[in-house]
């Protein structure tokens, strides 16, 4: 893979894996025909994952111990011929092992006798129409269709259909046909319903075509799907492989904040908010580049705003809109503006030129810089660098709306901005909206539309205010704030000789530590030596296990139903040897199996020729593998040196761009026990000013100063409840108190994470509140102070994990403490305490805890140190 997979996208791969194994077996063994389904929400890299599972299908994958199947045969099924040439593309550009030879559109001139096997065919609905060449000729009752003493002519004289094909390829023992399904959504209605429709007819087959042994469906939205399975007969539905949506939003792939402005009154506000937008384009614009140039590139992102338009427009109403952008963004190119209307074709406003393209193509085409689009455009379709939207659909289109935002939040760098909110947001203005008919967007956005479920992370502000850097804030608070450790979560598919080889290639790129990659081998070489020795003589008994075959000979006399066993035992031959050295180097990785195999046989050249000395090293690394306690040391031991390498590199990681340091970062990370990372330096923050009571009326939030991010007053507007706001309240009373930051909930790199046990698994918190104050000594103290729920079935797991941080990191801070309304009063935990730690751990319920004696009454601070306004 060109890419290195999300945690969550490596997990779904494993799981995908295991549903084809088991219905390739099922089907071969006992044909029975299996189907599931891989869900995810819009922005998950679906067809990313898609391409790790076809290259572990055909070429098999050490990483997820999958064996090839030689014979898979993938049909990639959609009822969009577009859609169905943007996942080409994207397989291709995933994949690294997929050549273009294995993505095979079919098309109409398509006549072979079977499918070739690890490839992939690209199918639509219409080749399967009765009109299609591709057809014709195969149903008897096919009009129009000439006959020879009964016998249809095929077109151009081919002597399949696509439906012999299919027929012959799942015939065919040594093959095994894989039916993708991308959208699976689409076209499943009718079939749910029992109807038959060609999706179905292709599943379950008719008329002498056997039903496609294997149906996977991709989609963000498989209801429809899975009906359409339940009532389908002699079919297996496996378990689907459902992707977490929280773990999406927390990956960076998706934009944190969506903007929406709307007018705050009656009217016709669609030129104000058109000309807002059109300035939002020019500011993100500058933006992007001036993020380019920090970082030391050209042209990394150009964006694009798109012009939702009503599905009957006024021409001159658009060419009003068309003029109101030029006139707003005089240097904007005549020549940018395109649509992607289902007419297909150029239209003309008010003297305004606007060409057709392809939506597949508006992406990569970076000259279109407005685009007029109706509706949802197509499914699947997506533009990341897509940053502002002005919709002058009504309010009761609210759907088409969230359909088209849906298609534009993914992010365009594929991570996010480190401490950019303002580059990590899109924007939605809507002209016909207003505050109170907002609300359906807002709740649609907030579910990520297609799955329902909440994006935790995921913010939708209602006209936002951006905040920059406090220039009162003094720059020993942003020094403390940097050197705060924030955790990561472990890793499910930790692979420490991975990520260790990983890391020198990365060192070695660039030029931190030159020959990075030979040092790394030769470490772990003098790893394995050590292991050889330490293990000596449970090698040498792997080693005959492996040098040998061991069997019995049966002995039945005739006439007889009694039998006899003899032993034997036989030299193992060169693919006996070969095929345990192949096994051992997945434990190892195929890469160091062979540098090491390499450097065994090098020693021993003056001993056995040269192809000698390979077969015994092969025996060697063999033997190796099948001692379960060398894969354990070895493992401990390239994570400790991977670990020692980033830390004594930090600096020299910290000086390179954000792209590179992102790459370190998911080294840093790949880990089942993960290092501590630093936090980001926030540069901007967009936040709310009003909020809607349950009334219905809008209230003005109230500001605080001293925040480490505020408007141009130096205010920070106080979106919080009565919990934080008494915390906040509190805290800023402390005498030598200096600043306060509001700990972002996303996963961003500049939010504080802490880690706690979660059913078995592990979560992150994120504390509400870092306080920063002046000690006796003059110097600047970190303190967390996290108004915490009690009666949530997390709150004592939490506790459990704040008890933790403050036991390993405690002396980065000053107080670390918990609190909660007890009754009228406020409680608080001091978490730097041991005897509070292990009560936290032996505690029945947070509850108990705030109520017992191990709490404190919360503000614990003497008229005296109270600080004076």
């Amino acid at each position: 893979m060109k890419f290195t997979l999300k945690d969550y996208q490596d997990d779904a791969v494993a799981q995908v894996l295991d549903r084809l194994k088991k219905s390739r077996k099922r089907w071969h063994d006992d044909k029975e025909k299996n189907a599931f389904s891989l869900t995810a929400t819009t922005g998950a890299g679906k067809t990313v994952m898609a391409a790790a599972v076809f290259e572990a299908l055909f070429f098999g994958s050490d990483d997820y111990d999958f064996a090839p199947d030689p014979g898979a045969v993938v049909l990639w099924f959609t009822d969009d011929p577009s859609l169905n040439e943007q996942s080409k593309f994207r397989l291709m550009e995933a994949a690294d092992k997929l050549t273009v030879s294995d993505l095979v559109t079919v098309e109409n001139t398509f006549g072979r006798e079977t499918f070739e096997p690890r490839k992939i065919y690209f199918l639509n609905t219409q080749k399967l129409s009765k009109t299609s060449l591709l057809v014709r000729g195969h149903d008897a009752d096919d009009a129009g269709v000439e006959t020879v003493n009964g016998t249809p002519l095929m077109p151009d004289a081919r002597s399949h259909t696509i439906w012999d094909t299919i027929r012959n390829t799942v015939d065919d023992p040594d093959l095994t046909l894989y039916l993708v399904l991308d959208e699976a959504h689409r076209g499943m209605r009718d079939a749910a319903k029992g109807t038959k429709t060609i999706v179905t007819r292709l599943i379950n087959g008719e008329g002498g075509v056997p039903g496609v042994p294997v149906v996977w469906g991709i989609s963000a939205t498989v209801q429809r799907f899975d009906d359409a399975v339940k009532a389908m007969q002699d079919r297996t539905a496996l378990p689907n492989v459902v992707v977490n949506s929280k773990l999406v939003q927390d990956s960076g792939l998706l934009k944190d904040t969506i903007n929406l402005d709307v007018p705050n009154e009656a009217g016709d506000f669609a030129t104000v908010l058109l000309r807002r937008g059109t300035q939002k384009l020019r500011d993100i614009t500058k933006a992007w580049d001036a993020y380019a140039a920090e970082q030391g590139e050209s042209g990394m992102v150009t964006p694009l705003m798109v012009l939702q338009v009503p599905n009957t427009p006024n021409k001159d109403d658009v060419g009003t809109w068309l003029q109101t952008i030029f006139d707003t963004w005089p240097e904007l190119p005549a020549d940018s503006v395109y649509n992607v209307f289902g007419e297909k074709k150029t239209e003309s406003y008010k003297g305004h030129s606007v060409p057709y393209i392809a939506p597949e193509r508006v992406q990569e085409s970076d000259h279109v810089r407005i685009l007029l689009a109706k509706e949802a455009i197509s499914t699947g379709w997506d533009c990341p660098r897509a940053e502002v939207m002005v919709s002058f659909r009504a309010a009761s289109d609210q759907t088409h709306i969230t359909q088209m935002l849906g298609r534009m939040v993914r992010t365009p760098l594929a991570r996010r901005i480190p401490g950019n909110e303002r580059l990590n947001a899109v924007d939605c203005l809507l002209p016909n909206f207003n505050q109170a008919t907002v609300k359906a967007v807002v709740q649609s956005l907030m579910t990520g539309g297609d799955l329902g479920d909440k994006l935790p992370g995921r913010r939708v502000l209602i006209n936002p205010k951006e905040m920059s850097p406090n220039p009162a804030v003094p720059q020993e608070v942003w020094d403390k704030l940097l050197s705060l450790p924030s955790k990561t979560l472990p890793k499910k598919q930790a692979r420490p000789i991975k990520r260790l080889t990983g890391l020198a290639h990365e060192l070695a790129a660039d030029a931190i530590l030159p020959d990075a990659g030979k040092v790394a081998h030769a470490h772990l070489h003098a790893l394995l030596d050590k292991a050889q020795a330490d293990y000596a003589e449970a090698i040498e008994k792997a080693r005959q296990t492996v040098l040998r075959v061991e069997g019995k000979t049966g002995r039945a006399a005739v006439g007889s139903t009694d039998m006899t066993f003899d032993d034997f035992i036989e030299d193992a031959d060169l693919a006996v040897i070969e095929d345990a050295y192949k096994r051992a180097a997945r434990m190892i990785s195929p890469d160091v199996a062979k540098t090491y195999s390499e450097f065994l046989a090098e020693k021993n050249a003056g001993v056995d020729d040269e192809e000698e000395a390979l077969v015994e090293a092969h025996a060697d690394v063999a033997a190796i593998g099948l001692v379960p306690m060398i894969k354990d040391f070895l493992e401990a031991e390239a994570e400790a040196f991977a670990n020692e390498w980033l830390t004594d590199h930090d600096d020299a990681i910290k000086a390179l761009s954000d792209e590179r340091q992102d790459v370190y970062r998911e080294l840093r990370e790949l880990s089942a026990n993960p290092l501590d990372v630093s936090l980001a330096m926030p540069r901007n923050s967009l936040q709310p000013t009003v909020e809607v009571n349950e009334g219905g009326r809008e209230q003005v939030l109230p500001l605080y100063n001293h925040h480490l991010l505020c408007d141009a007053d130096g205010n920070f507007p106080a979106a919080f409840n009565s919990w934080e706001l008494e915390v906040l309240t509190q805290e800023i009373r402390h005498v030598g108190f200096l600043a306060w930051y509001r700990n972002p909930s996303s996963a961003s790199a500049e939010s504080l994470g802490i880690t706690y046990p979660d059913d078995g698994q592990e979560s992150i918190m994120r504390p509400d509140f870092i306080f920063f104050s002046k000690v006796d000594d003059g110097t600047v103290q970190a303190n967390i102070v996290d108004p915490h729920g009690q009666f949530l079935a997390d709150s004592l797991p939490k506790l459990v994990g704040l008890a933790n941080y403050a036991e390993t990191c405690a002396f980065h801070f000053g107080r670390i403490e918990a609190v909660a309304k007890v009754g009228d009063a406020y409680r608080s935990l001091d978490l730097k305490a041991p005897d509070v730690r292990d009560a936290i751990r032996r505690g029945p319920s947070a509850k108990s805890l705030f109520e017992g004696e191990k709490a404190n009454p919360y503000p614990d601070i003497p008229p005296e140190n109270h600080r004076r306004h």
